[in-house]
């Protein structure tokens, strides 16, 4: 098991303690209410209003009304056009899904990271990965060792090939769009 993954189970268990001690802060059940806005009854989204109440009291009386001030018709008519729903949520779940989606963009980080790291090494084993054999025995002697450090330094070259190859594609398209205003096929 790697360091990363040991770090990630580390780090749900100590989120996961958390979620009960900070279960005061958050509520995973609530009543949620859409209403037009009192002064300006045209306006598109007006805020809710939100409270925590049983499912059964879910409504425009005992969520909007305590709230506000109105008197008892316009309080019929205001609550006609009122829209209620109860939510119930896990905020364990939604807090847990953040923490993956943070360490899978941690991963990519170090993952680029290691990557620019590497680049010198290619570029600079692509440049003197060239060595000129005269001595007959010594491929015969080392034909182990020399044919795996051969198909190592085969695997950096086109690495390092393609590479270049895509460092040149993008030169290239840079040059035609940003001079040219070309795109292309």
């Amino acid at each position: 098991m790697g360091l990363t993954a040991v770090a990630f189970l580390v780090s749900v268990i100590f989120i996961g303690a958390n979620v009960s001690a900070q279960s005061q802060n958050f509520n995973d059940n609530r009543c949620i209410c859409l209403c037009p806005h009192l002064a300006l009854p045209n306006v598109t989204h007006p805020p809710p209003y939100i409270k925590d109440v049983p499912p059964n009291l879910c409504n425009c009386e005992n969520v909007i009304l305590p709230q506000i001030s109105l008197k008892e018709e316009k309080a019929a008519a205001f609550c006609v056009r009122c829209d209620c729903k109860y939510e119930n949520r896990n905020t364990a779940i939604i807090k847990v899904v953040v923490i993956i989606v943070i360490w899978i963009i941690s991963l990519l980080v170090v993952y680029m990271l290691f990557l620019i790291c590497l680049d010198p090494l290619l570029n600079k084993r692509a440049q003197s990965s060239y060595t000129e054999h005269t001595n007959e025995e010594d491929l015969s002697g080392g034909e182990g060792v020399s044919h795996a450090m051969g198909v190592r330094s085969n695997v950096l070259n086109r690495v390092g090939h393609q590479q270049d190859k895509w460092k040149r594609q993008v030169r290239e398209q840079r040059r035609n769009i940003y001079d040219r205003h070309t795109m292309l096929n």
